[in-house]
Parts: C-alpha cells; sequence; structure tokens
C-alpha cells in the first residue's frame, strides 16, 4: 500500500483540501468534516488502495482504512496542512447529538491509543499477577502497573491539550489549571482511607473547612476525572476571547494567562468541579441502576447494537462515560458486553473466510478475523465483509446480544480501559464471576460462526470485490490529458471568485499611489479604500506570508493572491495593526487575517488602500475585476477565468 498514492486520493475524492474544515483520525479511520459535502466523490475514494470503505454519518465523512490509518493520516499530513491544524473551522452543523459526538470525538480520539495500549499493559499484568501470584509483590510489577497507570491518574492533564485544540484556547494555560486539579496539595485536600482529611496547611488551620474568599469550598475528585477538566477549558477559551478584545496589546500577553488562572481555577473549584463530580457520578450511577435491574438485558442491548454504533461512527462517543465508571467504581460495566459483540464479529468473519469462493473477499476476511478476535478491530470486517454479505453482519449482531446478555450477567468487567478484543479479557480478571464472562464470549463467537457457516449468504462474484484502484490523473477531474505523451496538460475549464477583504470602495489598480502595484509588475487585481479595520480572507487557503499589513495566500490548485494593507505601510514597523492569521495556517473565505485602525493609519501620513493582486494564477487565463463603487466584505470582487 503506497500511503502517499492513498492520501492524495482522499484529498481528491473529499473535494481538495480547501473544502476540510476539519480531520480526525480514530482507531481506523479518518474523520472529515467538510465544508461542502455535495463535492465529494464516493466511488473514487472507495476504489482507491487500502480503503475499506466511505461511511457519511453523523455530519461526519469518514474514510475507514483499518490498521494502517496512521500511515495515512501522516501522509495527509506531508501533502496538505490539514493534520498540523485539526479543528480549522467550525464543526459540523445538526442536531445536537451530533454535536456532542464530534465535540467527544475530537478531544478523546487522539488519547485513544495511548489509552488502549496502556489498558492493555494493566490487562496483561492482572494476567501475570492471576498465574504467578508471587509476581505481584515484586518491584518489577510495581514499575510496569506505575507505567500503566499514571495516565489514568493524570487524564485531566492529557485532556486539557485536546480540549485547548478543540475550544481553541491556550494550551499551556489549559495545562497549568489542570495541573491544579491534580496538584498535590489539592489532593491531599481530600478525605484519607480512615475518612480524615490529609494534611494541607491551608486546610487544616481553617478547622477542616476550606473556603475562598468565605466561600465554603467542596473539594471533588480530580485525578482520573473527565468532565471537569473540560468544562474548565472551555470556559477559559470563553476567558480568553473577551479578554482578547478588552485588553490593551502592550498587556494582553501576560494579563491574558493571569485573569484566567485567578478566576477559572477558582471557578472550577467553586462550581465546575461539584457540578461535574456530580453529573459524572450521575452517569456513573445510571450505567449501575440499569444493571441492577436487569444486567442480562442491559448486556443483550449493548451487545447487540454495538456494531450498530461503530456502523454510524457513534462509539467513541461513549468512551467519557466508560472513562467516568472506572474513576468512580473502578470498573467499567458498559464494556463487558462489547467483549462479545466485538467477538462474534470475528466468529461470522471467520466462516465466510471459510465458505466463500471469492478469493479477493477470502483475502480481506482472514487478516480481518485475527485484528477483529485479537486486537478487537472490527472496521476490516464489518465494512470488508459483513456488512457487504448484509446477513453475516445480523447474525453477529443477534450473537452478540446472546454473548452480551451473559456477560452481563457475570458481573465481570474490566477494570481499566481497553479495546474490547481476544487479547485484553484479561483485564477482567478477579471481577465477578470471568469464567462466565468468557462463556458468553464463546457462545457469541460459536453462535454467529454457526448461523453464517450453514445458514449461510449470498457469496459474491470474483469482479464485485475490488483489490487495486486504477490509476488516475489530476487531468481526468480539472483538465484534460494527452494518451501516450508520458505528459498531462492541464487546462482549466472552470472559474475562481474572490471576493472582497475588505468594505469599502473600489479603486483601478491603476489609479493606486503606488507605481509598483499601478504597473501590474506585481500582479492583476485591484484596490479598496476600507470603511472599517478588519481585512478578511478573500478564498479559502493557506498563509503562506503573514506580515501584520500583509499577508500571501495559496490555494489548493496552487493560486497565489497578495492582500496588502495600505501603501508603505511596512514602514509603520506593526503599529496601528493585530495580526491574527499566522504563517502557515489555514484560512477559509471570510476569516479575519488582521485588524487595523484606519484613522491613525491616515493620522500617520499613510493611505490605508488594501491592495489585492494574483501573484500567481495556476494556469487561469485572465484575472477579471466583477465590483466596482462600494462593496461589503462579502462580495464578489475579482474572477480568474480560463
Amino acid at each position: 500500500m503506497k500511503y502517499e498514492e492513498t492520501a492524495e486520493g482522499v484529498l481528491r475524492g473529499v473535494g481538495g483540501e480547501s473544502n476540510v474544515r476539519s480531520l480526525e483520525r480514530c482507531a481506523t479511520r479518518l474523520r472529515f468534516t467538510l465544508a461542502d459535502p455535495t463535492r465529494t466523490d464516493t466511488a473514487q475514494v472507495e476504489s482507491l488502495p487500502g480503503v475499506i470503505a466511505v461511511v457519511d454519518k453523523g455530519g461526519q465523512y469518514q474514510v475507514v482504512i483499518g490498521n494502517r490509518v496512521g500511515d495515512v493520516y501522516t501522509a495527509i499530513g506531508r501533502l496538505s496542512d490539514i493534520t498540523t491544524g485539526d479543528s480549522a473551522g467550525p464543526g459540523p452543523s445538526g442536531n445536537v447529538f451530533t454535536r456532542a459526538v464530534e465535540l467527544v470525538t475530537s478531544i478523546f480520539t487522539p488519547l485513544l491509543w495511548i489509552l488502549a495500549g496502556t489498558g492493555l499493559l494493566k490487562a496483561l499484568l492482572a494476567l501475570a499477577a492471576k498465574t504467578w501470584p508471587s509476581f505481584e509483590g515484586t518491584t518489577t510489577y510495581a514499575i510496569l502497573f506505575i507505567a500503566g497507570d499514571a495516565i489514568f491518574q493524570f487524564l485531566p492533564v492529557l485532556l486539557a491539550v485536546t480540549a485547548a485544540k478543540r475550544f481553541k484556547a491556550d494550551q499551556f494555560t489549559s495545562l497549568a489549571i489542570a495541573g491544579a486539579l491534580v496538584y498535590s496539595a489539592t489532593i491531599g485536600v481530600l478525605p484519607g482511607p480512615d475518612g480524615a482529611s490529609l494534611s494541607l496547611k491551608a486546610f487544616t488551620e481553617g478547622g477542616g473547612e476550606l473556603h475562598f474568599l468565605g466561600v465554603p469550598v467542596v473539594m471533588a475528585t480530580y485525578l482520573s476525572s473527565v468532565i471537569p477538566v473540560i468544562l474548565a477549558v472551555y470556559a477559559q477559551s470563553r476567558l480568553e476571547h473577551l479578554l482578547e478584545r478588552a485588553l490593551p496589546d502592550a498587556v494582553r500577553n501576560f494579563l491574558t494567562p493571569l485573569t484566567v488562572m485567578v478566576v477559572i481555577v477558582p471557578l472550577t473549584f467553586l462550581v465546575i468541579g461539584p457540578l461535574a463530580d456530580w453529573a459524572g457520578s450521575g452517569l456513573s450511577d445510571g450505567v449501575d441502576w440499569l444493571w441492577a435491574l436487569s444486567p442480562a438485558v442491559g448486556g443483550a442491548v449493548v451487545g447487540g447494537f454495538w456494531q450498530v454504533f461503530v456502523i454510524f461512527g457513534v462509539h467513541w462517543g461513549f468512551v467519557p462515560l466508560m472513562v467516568q465508571d472506572l474513576s468512580t467504581s473502578g470498573v467499567i460495566e458498559l464494556l463487558a458486553p462489547i467483549f462479545p459483540a466485538v467477538l462474534a464479529q470475528g466468529g461470522a468473519t471467520f466462516a465466510v473466510f471459510l465458505k466463500t469462493r471469492n478469493r479477493a473477499l477470502k483475502a480481506v476476511a482472514g487478516p480481518a478475523t485475527v485484528s477483529t478476535l485479537l486486537a478487537g478491530i472490527t472496521e476490516p470486517a464489518i465494512y470488508g465483509v459483513t456488512l457487504r454479505l448484509k446477513k453475516p453482519f445480523v447474525f453477529a449482531c443477534i450473537a452478540g446480544a446472546v454473548g452480551g446478555a451473559i456477560a452481563g450477567a457475570s458481573g465481570s468487567a474490566p477494570n481499566a480501559f481497553v479495546l474490547a478484543g481476544g487479547l485484553t479479557l484479561s483485564a477482567a480478571v478477579g471481577v465477578g464471576n470471568f469464567a462466565v464472562l468468557l462463556i458468553g464470549c464463546a457462545v457469541a463467537v460459536l453462535l454467529a460462526f454457526a448461523l453464517t457457516y450453514f445458514v449461510g449468504f449470498k457469496d459474491v462474484t470474483e469482479s464485485a470485490v475490488p483489490t487495486q484502484a486504477t490509476d488516475r490523473n489530476e487531468a481526468s477531474r480539472t483538465g484534460t490529458g494527452t494518451e501516450g505523451s508520458g505528459t498531462v496538460a492541464l487546462v482549466r475549464t472552470t472559474t475562481l471568485e474572490i471576493t472582497t477583504p475588505v468594505t469599502g470602495a473600489v479603486v483601478a489598480l491603476a489609479d493606486l499611489p503606488d507605481k509598483m502595484f499601478a504597473s501590474g509588475a506585481v500582479g492583476q487585481g485591484v484596490g479598496v479604500v476600507p470603511d472599517e479595520g478588519q481585512v478578511r480572507s478573500p478564498l479559502d487557503a493557506t498563509v503562506v506570508t503573514a506580515m501584520p499589513h500583509a499577508y500571501g495566500l495559496r490555494t489548493d490548485d496552487g493560486v497565489e493572491l497578495l492582500v496588502h494593507v495600505g501603501i508603505d505601510t511596512v514602514r509603520l514597523n506593526g503599529e496601528h495593526f493585530r495580526p491574527v492569521a499566522a504563517e502557515g495556517t489555514r484560512v477559509r473565505e471570510g476569516e479575519v487575517l488582521a485588524e487595523f485602525d484606519t484613522e491613525a493609519i491616515r493620522a500617520a501620513g499613510y493611505d490605508p488602500v488594501t491592495v489585492i493582486v494574483v501573484t500567481a494564477t495556476a494556469g487561469y487565463g485572465t484575472v477579471q475585476v466583477t465590483a466596482s463603487g462600494d462593496v461589503r466584505a462579502d462580495d464578489r470582487l475579482l474572477l480568474l477565468t480560463p
């Protein structure tokens, strides 16, 4: 598999880099949030080497890759600027559930593999301790346990980084807030095992009560917590945005983090923490309540529908609930019936492997069986085999429900966050009736295998399973090629619109007071005398040059544009300008590049006219000025034609 070839094809298939608002990577799939979903070519993407399937659900365009998704994601990063900024634009529109899933996914996805890896380490240690009881008392076991458990204790610190990225907050300030939550003295406020409070001078001298400005503080448990730090970082982001507009440039850099720490940390201890702890405990109690009513019924529901959640890509939305349940009760009850649900897909896929006469399908089913049964990665099995054949998927869901009911009734559950699979079953050793959990998993695998093999499915012909994508070139989409020539001649067949970056009055390029611009030596374009102090990006592009007064932009197709505020304003050395966009970042049409003080620039003796010129046409024939007189910031200003 050539990762660059697949990455390039995926980018073309989703409508180009300019059509991507954000890209997240989870265990087996690329999750795109697109500006215009109608620009996608799903058939092209599905035929690429390494692509298993495409799922367009929940406001996301999901490209299922499998275990090599990280390599394709990295290749996309080398070909574009998408992965360096992830969340380059607003999240998807849709109902509350869709937005909530997208939010949870964006925060937890970067941590999933380290959580799964350390969870597997703890599962293997649990198995080793049961096999060799004396090993648990060694320092080797203790060091390995620390390696596996540390990330869960200090999870708020990691979540602070991803939440800051999602909410566009300062990451280092977020880390400082998370550090305050897991600070040794903070932990010392919490009651010890005997019910007595641990040492903290300010706490003990206060007679056993902690106050902030006279307000009583109800301390929550922040180690391994999930909700408090996410809400705290969200509050931080809102406060930072307010301070950015309110504070003068001269003091903003140090007063912003100072104000945030003074406000957000006490606010978290006083309000956010206790409320989040209450909500998290309520979620955990809700799972306990469901299991107390009927663990078998709860297990059957989860086991039967889990792979349906996987299809819609919302299964990662359960991760915060699982982690919260782990931090509250020490086990993850929801995870027990997921084991049979996952392993059942492996049983059905293995039956297809044995029974199908299609060599290509057999080649997909073999590795998919292994990755499902051992590692719990079901997407290759689902999209490459069972869902494709329909009946095996239904059989596996039925088997998952039966096995899930048995697993739920076992009372066994993992005591670490793991990806459900054969290797991680040991995480449930010693909790409840582990033998019954194993029986539930075995029943699920055997039942799914038997139903698929003996009831059967409609096999597919050799030509119905794609094996390798055919070679393509860019000319098939934007131009024409000459066969046999060995080269492709790019011929533009579409136009490119450029909107005005400022509100104001249009001025012809020849009338500008700068000879270089007026002569057209820099490029063809126009000027706009601004009425307001904001300059916006006139199209979707990457910022290749960023100065306080001038911005060079490049589109995915290679068109380059210069947006220059004022004549000779470079001599102001950035005074009266406040840059917003940085070099290397992605900007969408209408996003603010910089703010400036028009009157102050005039008072300093400079003309604030904003010049927009196309410095590289990338195959377009002419640059036409399409506006005159007064224009608004979203009006069409220039048109590039073939």
